[in-house]
């Protein structure tokens, strides 16, 4: 069935990696899978959980119910043409879907059409349900179905992720919260007057530079990332009125991200209250952290043994080698085993060595012991409310950090189209 739909799947793919929209703005996106699902014959609910970009597309009656997973954001200033081994924006300053959601979205919705295929042939009930969750860079839509409870009455949730190993995705990652500050000032003529002014762009440097000094003070799996989202304006000689400030807070657990919160909170009125403003704060979104469910990831593990891994050729891994040397050295092993195995990291090398070029064209050796990475994921809110299982397919060569024009190069070419096509056969077993 995935192979019929091949042409169809990968098209889907280029166009939403071409509109590269932004968090909660997907609607050219949002819109194209649900008219595509429609004419497939899934019923389509648009507008879940009161964001606009969100939607559900359903098939068949009865149990089990599994829900499959799509993301489909760009990110910001990652612009690039497609298949080019030097950084060329399409557009200068423009966005581009540097973690490969467009193709993460399609490969989802190739396991729906399988699925959706299997009860047609079989008549066995059961039902697949297709996610559409919008935002994941910076927004969180599953956490917010979460809020409203969407994911409970499913039997089993299956997603993927383009990536640089093919791999069955345990362990835990970090929650996260996202807050942003607003410093609220006077102002006044810099030289003139500068008595009377009150800089709230000094209150946005000062809770940054308390922020640093916490730094040494937290747990080693924390972490705070800012982005001065408003620097009150480009004229030196006046003192800024207004200013503001994103942040990410993470930590493991959701409760470690609460307490490390409050003490960022307690710099922002710090800094208020040094400089004279006043703050106000509005909550962006907060994510938890992933369930791991090894009943699941054994299933994955071996339906990617069975079905195996996508083979390049020689034109495609001339192509990954040329981009790969382009890529920061220093970059660690491929994938969460060879992380925290070091077994399983001498294998990975080995098995890199036998294939002599940039693709991780293996799978890599299972793995289910304790493993935790530090970036932040939305599916986590869907792991805590019912089973939920993940993968990782290689879309681009070993060593191509994420958020990368590296990334967003591969993904509409050939090794991006074989990820999210194998993907959805994997997931749809």
């Amino acid at each position: 069935a995935i192979d019929r739909y091949a042409d169809l799947l990968c098209n889907v793919s280029d166009k939403i990696w071409d509109f590269a929209e932004l968090s909660l703005q997907e609607s050219r996106s949002a819109d194209l899978y649900c008219a595509e699902l429609e004419k497939l014959g899934f019923t389509v609910e648009r507008g879940i959980a009161g964001i606009d970009t969100a939607f559900c597309a359903k098939w068949g009656s009865g149990k089990p119910v599994i829900g499959i997973l799509a993301e489909y954001d760009a990110l910001s200033g990652l612009s690039q043409q497609a298949g080019k081994t030097e950084p060329v924006p399409r557009t200068p300053g423009g966005c581009g879907h540097g973690c490969g959601h467009n193709l993460l979205g399609a490969g989802s919705m190739a396991a729906a059409l399988a699925i959706k295929e299997y009860l047609t042939l079989t008549g066995h009930p059961g039902t697949v349900e297709f996610y559409g969750c919008p935002g994941e860079e910076g927004g969180a839509a599953k956490a917010f179905m979460a809020r409203d409870n969407i994911w409970r009455h499913l039997d089993a949730a299956l997603t993927w992720h383009p990536g640089e190993v093919n791999e069955v995705v345990t362990g835990s990652s970090n929650s996260c919260i996202q807050t942003q500050y607003f410093f609220h000032g006077v102002a006044a003529h810099a030289a003139g007057a500068p008595e009377r002014g009150r800089s709230a762009l000094d209150a946005v440097e000062l809770m940054n530079i308390g922020v640093q000094f916490l730094r040494e003070h937290m747990g080693d799996r924390c972490r705070v990332h800012y982005a001065i989202t408003d620097a009150g304006g480009r004229s030196p000689n006046v003192v800024q009125a207004e200013a503001s400030v994103l942040y990410m807070v993470r930590s493991n657990k959701v409760a470690e991200a609460v307490e490390l919160q409050k003490r960022v909170d307690d710099i922002a009125a710090g800094a208020a209250l040094m400089t004279g403003t006043t703050l106000t704060k509005k909550f962006i979104d907060g994510l938890a952290d992933t369930v791991s469910n090894h009943t699941l990831e054994k299933v994955l593990y071996a339906n990617f043994e069975t079905l195996g891994v996508p083979q390049h050729t020689p034109e495609e891994l001339a192509f990954a080698d040329a981009l790969a040397a382009t890529c920061p050295a220093g970059a660690r092993d491929s994938g969460i085993g060879a992380h925290h195995s070091e077994e399983i990291a001498r294998q990975v090398r080995q098995l890199q060595k036998q294939a002599g070029h940039a693709m991780n064209d293996f799978l890599a050796p299972y793995y289910d012991g304790p493993a935790f990475e530090p970036g932040s994921t939305d599916v986590g809110d869907v792991s805590w409310q019912t089973p939920t299982g993940q993968i990782h397919l290689a879309a681009w060569p070993a060593g191509t950090p994420g958020h990368s024009w590296q990334a967003v190069s591969c993904g509409a070419t050939a090794l991006a189209h074989k990820a999210l096509l194998q993907a959805g056969r994997v997931l749809a077993a």
